[in-house]
């Protein structure tokens, strides 16, 4: 489907919204200058519009099936790939050591982002690559990572990532896949997995299993928790791959969307596994993955409505229906422009607030800063969950913008919806990011909750002067925040935390889409588009803050009034 990379909307926030100026002002980024960056994003752009978008609608139609043991994927993902491996968008951010570019996370989520409204069924792949790669680079041997790290960066090779398995999701803690020692210092894993995304596929030589297992004795829970390199394929003597290791893909799940993923249930009968990370230490090695990964799905989420967005203004700026003013057509009637603005301006929001989380990371990476580390803990949830649930209110939008035609699947705008649901889900569901903010995120008392608020009321006076009404708005809605912020602090019952997570998240996301709304209008001047969209959120988007607060302040209590057997029919 036709598709424009917002390459410019993108330079914009790396140079007045979301601070990128501090990253490229470290020494470890300082040869990631502006021409530099604005070179990669414009190409990787070039190569999302015209090798990747046109893949869309036949990942969805012709997609990827499992015949003799081997995943067959979508005519012309074979292609696709290799432009994204030759291009480096795998190693982007990538240790320079062995093969990586070096270049700043915010850089490498906006390539990310375009390949996700291109086809977000083969981005997929990289995405999970690029976990795999940040959590060789933390925690495996000097050995495996010789072996692995330039073969996963090239493109060579690429990665998945196994935790679940039919019993234990999101409770990893209760999984039963064992690894055995064996005498040569590696271990025989033995156990099945599911929901394993790009577990298999016909274009790269290997694929690269980390495996979550339990060892003999090990501890229950997550404690007793170890992780292991298992390759589809054993590396031979010059690091090739070489025989098939034993595994096998059992099947592949019938999926609402993303269909031209294949999302594979793996079968481990005594394959030979590298331990990476030490013993019972797999959920340090898995979470730095996770983390990685989290970011990831956010940007796939604003990805999505990008792509959503497009394709709703193109059918708009088509359709003529009942009497319109200008060019006739419905992109004129005042609810179809309110629905199309409110797309494009929540779209704008979650995408700095991923942007401004890449930086916190890349910060954090280059200085060791303890502020800039709580910072980026801070946003990741938030860009998680708010990217990913942004992503599927921006798609249903766009259904609804083309009337029945949108409920009519050859016209492309379903698929956004279908595509983009389980991104809410998996990588932790956005309850488990909402709960993961009021509680581990607000664990140090707020205080780097109250950093970023005091930073956003500073901004917000700062832009008194040309933005008044705009800048009260988000400084009283930060206020209003900090309020909810002390009450979360001060329950000591995390059940009172946890009932209010989710509209405490939202409200913080909502507050934060208003920070760096004004923060583009101020960059501006005091008119222009980037204005109008500032205008539009703040005043008809940000007010839902206050019943989202009011939400997270109601406590756990009126959950529970009703009992179960009140719930039931």
């Amino acid at each position: 489907m036709p598709y424009t990379a917002p390459t410019r909307d993108f330079m914009y926030l790396l140079d007045h919204v979301v601070n990128f100026e501090t990253v490229t002002r470290t020494d470890a980024f300082a040869e990631a200058t502006r021409d530099v960056c604005e070179a990669i994003v414009t190409e990787a752009g070039r190569v999302c519009e015209e090798v990747l978008a046109p893949l869309q609608r036949d990942g969805d139609t012709k997609p990827a099936f499992l015949e003799n043991g081997v995943v067959r994927t979508t005519p012309g993902f074979a292609e696709a790939y290799r432009a994204i491996a030759e291009g480096g968008y795998i190693g982007m951010s990538a240790e320079p050591e062995f093969g990586g570019l070096g270049l700043p996370l915010a850089v490498t989520t906006t390539v990310n982002e375009m390949m996700s409204s291109a086809c977000l069924a083969l981005q997929l792949n990289p995405l999970m690559t690029q976990g795999q790669i940040e959590a060789l680079e933390n925690h495996a041997s000097d050995e495996l990572k010789a072996l692995y790290l330039p073969k996963l960066i090239s493109g060579e090779w690429c990665g998945t990532m196994n935790l679940t398995e039919p019993q234990a999701g999101s409770d990893v803690g209760a999984l039963s896949t064992r690894a055995v020692p064996n005498d040569d210092g590696t271990y025989a894993v033995t156990g099945q997995k599911i929901y394993i995304s790009w577990g298999d596929n016909d274009f790269t030589d290997n694929v690269c299993h980390l495996v979550l297992a339990r060892l003999p004795d090990a501890a229950p829970g997550t404690r007793g928790i170890s992780l292991f390199m298992v390759p589809k394929r054993l590396p031979d003597e010059n690091g090739d791959a070489g025989v098939a290791n034993d595994m096998k893909v059992v099947s592949l799940e019938e999926k609402m969307g993303l269909h031209g993923s294949p999302t594979c249930v793996m079968q481990y009968d005594g394959a030979k596994g590298w331990l990476v990370g030490g013993q019972n230490k797999g959920m340090a090695a898995m979470f730095t993955m996770m983390n990685n990964a989290r970011l990831g799905v956010g940007v796939q989420g604003v990805g999505v409505a990008e792509g959503a967005y497009q394709h709703a203004l193109a059918y708009a700026l088509e359709r003529k229906q009942g009497k319109a003013d200008g060019t006739g057509t419905i992109v004129e009637h005042p609810d179809v422009r309110r629905m199309l603005t409110g797309m494009k301006a929540d779209t704008m929001a979650a995408r700095a607030i991923a942007l401004s989380c890449a930086v916190a990371i890349d910060m954090s990476n280059a200085t060791g800063d303890a502020e800039w580390t709580a910072r980026a803990a801070l946003l990741t949830p938030i860009a998680k969950a708010f990217g990913t649930e942004t992503g599927i209110a921006v798609a249903n939008e766009g259904v609804q913008v083309h009337g029945g035609m949108g409920f009519i699947e050859e016209m492309g705008a379903a698929q956004y919806l279908r595509d983009v649901r389980v991104t809410a889900i998996y990588e932790g569901t956005n309850g488990i990011q909402a709960m993961d903010l009021v509680g581990r995120k607000l664990s140090d008392g707020g205080e780097a909750a109250y950093r970023l608020l005091d930073e956003i009321e500073k901004d917000a006076e700062a832009a008194r002067n040309g933005h008044g009404e705009l800048a009260q708005a988000v400084w009283s809605a930060a206020e209003a925040l900090r309020e909810t912020t002390e009450w979360l602090v001060a329950q000591d019952e995390m059940q009172a935390r946890f009932a209010g997570a989710v509209p405490y998240l939202k409200a913080f996301a909502r507050v934060l889409g208003g920070h760096f709304h004004l923060r583009a209008a101020l960059a501006e001047g005091t008119a222009g588009r980037r204005t109008a969209l500032a205008r539009f959120y703040i005043e008809r988007l940000l007010p839902e803050h206050a019943g989202l607060l009011a939400h997270a302040r109601a406590g756990a209590e009126g959950l529970y009034e009703m009992g179960v057997e009140d719930l039931a029919v």
